[in-house]
């Protein structure tokens, strides 16, 4: 497709079903694309599986999912962040399941599927709750668990530009997990600040191609 701008947040999130497991880029409110997060509320889409570093804070962001009872599965490294009171009392209902992953396996595990990989081994977590129900294995002395793959049905991106073929550039610290979430996704939408032309970006500053990027809608808003 040689033209991948949607003309609105509300048109390129309007066909995510109800039950998609959805990764959304950020750390804290960095990076997080609080335009496309706003659209899903208004679409409505419901029993979602998020994927996330934290849970969202206040009334904004993914905070909003948790408000509105959107979400019913939830991996995250740091979901319970002051401030993620809509996120603490979804849970403590057990209207939401949660899955604690460390940051670290939390990557990972996205850009295990975003390369075909069905999952690796890795130390973190053993001996601990994390490994309960996981295959444990030793390799030269050393005790690992396995951590299988974690691929989403759709990635939400906040990224600063990009063009009409998808390739996007991030700004900063706003580049945390958005481009391993946009690879690991079966659909990946992003939004940008704004649009440039075909190949006013320079290839080296390109930090997901438009490949691994399928629709991409323009926002606007400050650097």
């Amino acid at each position: 497709m040689n033209n991948k701008i949607v003309a609105t947040a509300d048109e390129a999130v309007a066909d995510i079903p109800d039950g998609a497991a959805i990764a959304v880029g950020g750390f804290g409110d960095i990076g997080v694309p609080m335009p496309l997060i706003d659209a899903l509320v208004r679409h409505g889409a419901k029993n979602l599986t998020i994927i996330a570093n934290n849970a969202g804070t206040g009334d904004r962001g993914l905070a909003l999912l948790f408000k509105h009872g959107l979400i019913r599965r939830l991996y995250a490294s740091f979901p319970a962040q002051r401030g993620a009171d809509h996120f603490r009392r979804a849970f403590e209902a057990g209207e939401v399941e949660l899955e604690l992953v460390p940051q670290g396996t939390l990557a990972e595990r996205l850009r295990a599927a975003s390369a075909g990989l069905g999952g690796f081994y890795t130390p973190t977590g053993v001996g601990t709750v994390m490994a309960e129900g996981k295959e444990v294995r030793e390799i030269d002395g050393r005790t690992y668990v396995f951590e299988r793959a974690l691929r989403p049905d759709v990635a939400l991106v906040k990224a600063h530009i990009g063009d009409r073929f998808g390739n996007v550039r991030y700004r900063l610290a706003s580049r945390n997990f958005n481009p391993v979430m946009a690879m690991a996704a079966r659909l990946s939408i992003a939004q940008v600040e704004r649009v440039v032309p075909l190949g006013s970006m320079d290839p080296d500053d390109v930090h997901t191609a438009g490949v691994w990027v399928d629709r991409v809608v323009a926002v606007g808003g400050g650097r």
